[in-house]
């Protein structure tokens, strides 16, 4: 669901909006600079879910151990 808000500018950088980003798009330009402040992602539930997918884990580890053992090679 979208809700309107209005919000005020200066006349150089309104202008500067409609000449560089474009009539009907400020409103998408302003949301996406905005959205990164303000929408945090809950990473620790997107963790929690990825955990329960016992192959990726699985997958990673294994990943993991090889890259740990090409790094000991690396040390010597």
């Amino acid at each position: 669901m979208h809700k309107k808000l209005t919000i005020t500018v200066d006349e150089e950088v309104y202008a500067g909006l409609h000449k560089v980003i474009g009539p009907r798009k400020i409103s998408r330009f302003v949301q996406e600079l905005v959205r990164p402040y303000v929408v945090r992602p809950d990473y620790e539930s997107a963790y929690a879910e990825m955990a329960k997918d016992k192959k990726r884990e699985n997958e990673a580890l294994e990943w993991a151990e090889i890259n740990i053992k090409d790094m000991d090679h690396e040390a010597m």
